[in-house]
């Protein structure tokens, strides 16, 4: 070892580990170091490595510490690890701390300027010289802070072989068609892989080696799927605030619309950035009502002000699609952090006896199919369609199959045209007449004497007359609940896994990753599991079977308050609320797999 090279492990040597750990990047927000680590990601999935990317970073603009996890995983895990065996410390504040976080025998590269003191020896510890590295790759001051992260994309891609073709293709494709920044930061990148041939002699447990598990895959995030899904899906109205982290689910939508709604200079589409939620919400109810397909798209303050207007949409049975990005709270909380912690407050918003159907999806896959579907259960439904995503998957680096081509055809539900209306006898807006709850409905403008009704968000009776008549109201919310069993079947089905096994675990969302991962932990540990996953709210019959059938079910939460547990003692009948045990975790980071298998150990043993 040199002298750069400060420590080696007392421990004994351990074999290489190959395309098995993680990746940690500490920095600061707003260094630039999003596009460096960007490449790195992409470079490991171009070597047909499954790969994923999370990335923590703070809700200001510049200055406060950000991490970056590229996980790296042979058999094709994607959840957060809860520990990472290669550690980049390029921020002294945080320094401390991080290292603390460190098991023995991990690779910790800091930048050697910022003299600090490293007193661990229990791990390879390689001193960076990155602002002397910069600065010789690097003549211009303006941009030396910026291609002092490549330098780091050079060092870890040295000491774990990662292709150097790779690298360039990735840097190329970040900066496509700036050749004097691909100049600059192939540069800073040689500068960190000739460091580490001239000074690191100490072997690296950790490596990186071909694979083919990623062709025909894509690396994409979770928002820009849903808004492929929102274009295919027929969306023509966006009314939208921003909010972190929802804002590039509309951002994207936009620049979509804007490049294939657009013909002869004339846009087929409208784009309202509204005064805040409650505005954008009244638009997209007032577009749902006049027959557009309209969307919106916010965090959970915003869903708090949407709440009358979603119940107006409700009773009136209005169509429209609302994205939920989750984030932590309560109020403005960690406003970029991760969680589920809108899903009881989206299935019931509004005030009195509300349900609505939320579909959640767990990958990017997902998003871009209930995007696409969420406009046609909307129209059939009648009623408010809320998709429940949270910022681990909106945000973050997904893989991902490509989104297959939909079938062409909307599917507007019970709809009466003029022609439709000369052949009923009698056409009244909110009258049972099917047996699903579900009514017929015309659009403004319909050219026939039969089609208007007076739209209320007061008591009405079956032909939208004001009504504050017991048996009629009854009758209205008797049937919006028949509507709510219809919903049961045409929302998207839970995925069943039955093993017939003592234990079952349920989870929903973005846990998808980490329970199956938990899974394989407990299997090795000779612990078996059923599992199903939640897609859609309210519960599936088969929800209620795979409960009956099971002897102990976990459900994980990413919510203090067991959100979804809760909801299922709500749903299911006595004997099967004695088996759900609820598994929590709330601290704003995406849900890990050892969480998830030690806690199911844990309840085991007692």
């Amino acid at each position: 070892m040199t002298a750069n090279v400060l420590s080696e492990p007392t421990l004994e040597r351990q074999e290489t580990i190959v395309n098995d750990f993680s990746i940690e990047v500490a920095t600061v927000n707003g260094s630039g170091s999003q596009s460096a680590n960007t490449i790195l990601m992409r470079a490991i999935f171009q070597m047909g490595i499954p790969v994923s990317g999370k990335n923590l970073f703070p809700s200001n603009i510049a200055g406060l510490p950000t991490w970056f996890t590229i996980r790296a995983n042979h058999r094709g895990y994607i959840a957060r690890k809860a520990d990472s065996e290669i550690f980049v410390a390029m921020n002294p504040d945080t320094l401390a701390d991080d290292l603390l976080k460190l098991r023995p025998g991990s690779v910790l590269i800091y930048n050697s300027d910022l003299k600090a003191t490293v007193d661990r020896d229990d791990l390879i510890v390689l001193a960076v010289p990155f602002g002397k590295l910069a600065t010789a790759a690097c003549p211009e001051v303006k941009l030396r802070k910026l291609v002092t992260n490549m330098v780091y994309v050079g060092v870890v891609a040295e000491i774990l072989g990662l292709d150097m073709s790779e690298i360039e293709s990735a840097l190329r494709k970040q900066f496509k068609g700036k050749e004097r920044a691909v100049e600059l930061n192939l540069g800073a990148v040689q500068a960190g892989t000739d460091w580490v041939k001239e000074n690191v002699t100490t072997p690296i447990p950790f490596r990186l080696e071909r694979m083919d598990a990623t062709s025909g895959q894509i690396i994409i995030d979770g928002n820009r799927a849903a808004a492929i899904g929102c274009l295919f899906g027929g969306c023509t109205v966006v009314a939208w605030y921003p909010i972190t982290p929802s804002s590039s689910l509309c951002e994207n939508l936009i620049g979509y619309l804007s490049k294939h709604r657009v013909k002869d200079g004339k846009a087929s589409f409208a784009v309202v950035q509204a005064e805040d939620e409650l505005a954008s919400a009244g638009m997209v109810v007032g577009a749902g009502w006049a027959g557009s397909r309209a969307m919106t798209a916010t965090s959970g303050p915003g869903i708090s002000l949407m709440a009358e207007f979603v119940g107006y949409a409700y009773f009136t049975e209005i169509p429209g699609v609302f994205f939920d990005v989750q984030r932590a709270g309560p109020s403005t909380g960690l406003p970029t952090r991760t969680m589920q912690g809108d899903i009881l407050s989206l299935h019931t918003l509004s005030h009195g006896d509300t349900r609505h159907p939320v579909l959640i999806p767990g990958t990017p896959q997902e998003a871009y199919e209930d995007g696409l579907n969420s406009f046609d259960l909307a129209e059939r439904l009648q009623t408010p369609v809320f998709v429940a995503m949270d910022l681990d998957l909106g945000m973050n680096n997904w893989m991902s199959a490509p989104f297959s081509y939909p079938e062409l055809g909307f599917d507007r539900g019970k709809v009466l045209s003029a022609e439709d209306l000369e052949t009923v006898a009698e056409f009244a807006r909110y009258q049972e007449v099917d047996g699903d709850g579900i009514p017929y409905r015309t659009l403004p403008g319909t050219p026939h004497p039969k089609a208007a009704y007076f739209t209320r968000g007061s008591g009405h009776d079956a032909h939208a007359r004001y009504s504050e008549r017991p048996a009629d109201y009854k009758f209205i919310v008797d049937r919006l609940t028949r509507k709510l069993d219809t919903a049961r079947k045409l929302a998207p089905q839970p995925l069943v896994d039955w093993r017939d096994a003592e234990v079952s675990i349920l989870a929903y969302g973005t846990s998808e990753a980490a329970a199956q991962e938990a899974r394989d932990m407990l299997r090795q540990s000779g612990i078996d599991s059923n599992y199903l996953r939640v897609r859609a709210l309210p519960f599936s019959p088969d929800v209620h079977d795979f409960v009956a059938k099971s002897a102990r079910v976990y459900v994980v939460d990413q919510n203090r308050d067991g959100q979804m547990h809760q909801l299922l003692t709500l749903d299911l009948e006595v004997p099967e609320i004695g088996k759900l045990r609820s598994i929590r975790h709330y601290d704003g980071l995406p849900l890990d797999a050892l969480t998830v298998a030690t806690s199911v150990r844990e309840m085991e043993r007692k």
